[in-house]
């Protein structure tokens, strides 16, 4: 049923795109109510404004936190138009109807982003706002809802259109955008309060749309703030397939101290090395894998330097993320017009990860840490340098898709293998890239996601010139692979804890 504005409620923070609204209202006869800032607004524009508070008969108090909460506003936006003891008691009360809210909320984003003063951030939580909105949108059948200024111009089009009539179809999709609205701004609100365990929504007024998916004929979008991760400082628009290579990246990058340069292909790390020099990091890490390096992601745990710099800017690569750049390497990376160049920030990603699965939405913990226990289990205990390249190479493994291998010398991966529907297979891969590009095995040490089945993998390895290994355990022949070990002077460590990643 299509419903005649006779009257509003205008209540806005922002201005913008309001005076086309508000002129088209005159010249429809609608009464307009209004408060504050936006009744000046509107009397500013020679329009005729009932002030709230002659409904209510009080004033904007508190600080301006108390102006719409009264029985007069909200008896006008929930009063049902067919019900016939709601439209008594309205005349009862002096109420009048209201067909129209316009109001949106105050910017609390938008202050979390640009201060940290909590009293000017707790002061931009809006009360009066979502509750007005609210009670519109779930009035529907009578009230016409706008919640951003977004709609303004749609609303004036209808208005013209259908000489001052909304249908309920209408009616309905504007407070289908209303409670959206409301939800982003509630989720907003919950972030500030809960950032270790933040809650995500297809929020869209933080949706960013993207060139296409994985693949150029799937859509894509991005739901969140990117600025917060990072700034963009030169390159095209960022892909739905670069994100994912740049959330693998932070992930990874971040588990590191040591000056630590990684190179990232589809998720996989193929490249990665730590070293006291930033321009010896990039240069051990493209030796792991030079081949896979063509056309990934690089990211850094220090600044860029013009060293480093010139001799990444010999490489093609998508993106490069670093903490910061220097003056001189900017000059030299921004010579390639396409590529994308990522200012890290210390961002908060929470303790989560989801993925819709099937028809609802996967959630667990973040895999967090390298191990919980140091198990020396073979037949000696691991000399200094063995014990850094494991637990170097159990970091790396973690962030390989299983099945997982990670083969490392001094903190340098040499060889991986992933993604893989065996254990032995992925050795046999790790293998091979190490020997592709004539890295010595000998001396290397072996992580694995998941324990060993059988005693092949370790076998294998020690053939190989591997001579240690670490592992979670846990596997019904775990005594295999530990007596493999202590027969042929191997160290094993079983941490007991599994770094599955699919």
């Amino acid at each position: 049923m299509n419903k005649k504005i006779n009257t509003a409620l205008i209540s806005v923070f922002y201005k913008d795109g309001l005076e086309d609204l508000v002129r088209r209202l005159k010249e429809q006869g609608v009464t307009i109510y209004s408060t504050g800032g936006t009744q000046a607004f509107i009397e500013g524009l020679g329009i005729e404004v009932t002030p709230v508070e002659a409904l209510t008969s009080y004033p904007s108090i508190l600080g301006g936190r108390v102006k719409t909460l009264h029985p007069s506003v909200f008896g006008g936006i929930l009063g049902r138009r067919d019900n016939e003891q709601d439209l008594q008691e309205m005349e009862q009360y002096a109420i009048p109807q209201l067909d129209l809210v316009i109001v949106d909320l105050y910017p609390f984003q938008e202050t979390v982003a640009a201060t940290t003063d909590e009293k000017a951030i707790i002061e931009k939580i809006d009360i009066g706002g979502p509750s007005m909105i609210r009670a519109a949108a779930k009035n529907f059948k009578d009230v016409t809802v706008i919640a951003s200024k977004n709609d303004y111009k749609l609303l004036v089009e209808l208005l013209q259109q259908q000489h001052g009539e909304i249908t309920l179809e209408q009616r309905k999709s504007f407070a289908a955008k209303a409670f959206a609205v409301v939800a982003d701004y509630d989720i907003a609100i919950n972030n500030y309060f809960n950032k270790e365990t933040p809650l995500t929504v297809l929020s869209q007024g933080q949706k960013k749309v993207l060139r296409y998916g994985e693949n150029p004929h799937q859509q894509a979008a991005f739901y969140g703030n990117l600025e917060e991760c990072f700034s963009q400082l030169h390159g095209k628009e960022i892909s739905y397939n670069n994100l994912v290579d740049i959330n693998a990246a932070m992930e990874l990058i971040h588990e590191f101290e040591a000056t630590t340069f990684a190179i990232i292909k589809h998720t996989n790390v193929c490249g990665i090395a730590s070293r006291q020099a930033v321009a010896d990091a990039w240069k051990a890490a493209l030796a792991g894998d030079p081949e896979s390096a063509f056309g990934g992601v690089l990211v850094c745990n220090r600044e860029i330097d013009a060293t480093t710099a010139q001799a990444i800017n010999e490489l093609f690569f998508e993106v490069l993320l670093a903490p910061s750049f220097s003056a001189e390497a900017l000059i030299i990376l921004k010579s390639k017009k396409n590529r994308i160049l990522l200012q890290m920030h210390q961002a908060n990603f929470g303790n989560s990860t989801s993925k819709t699965l099937l028809n609802g939405l996967l959630v667990q913990d973040k895999d967090k840490g390298n191990f919980d226990t140091w198990n020396e289990a073979g037949t000696r205990s691991c000399t200094g340098q063995e014990k850094e390249d494991l637990v170097f190479a159990n970091l790396v493994c973690k962030h390989l898709k299983s099945n997982a291998i990670a083969l490392v010398k001094n903190a340098q991966l040499i060889g991986k293998g992933c993604g893989q529907t065996s254990r032995i297979d992925a050795l046999r891969q790790a293998l091979d890239k190490a020997r592709q590009f004539q890295l010595d095995l000998q001396g290397a040490v072996l992580a694995s996601d998941a324990f060993f089945p059988f005693d092949d993998c370790v076998k294998l390895g020690h053939q190989a010139g591997i001579t240690a290994f670490i592992q979670p355990g846990g596997s019904i022949r775990d005594k295999d692979s530990i007596e493999y070990c202590q027969q042929n002077n191997l160290a094993m460590v079983l941490t007991g804890l599994r770094h599955f990643m699919h």
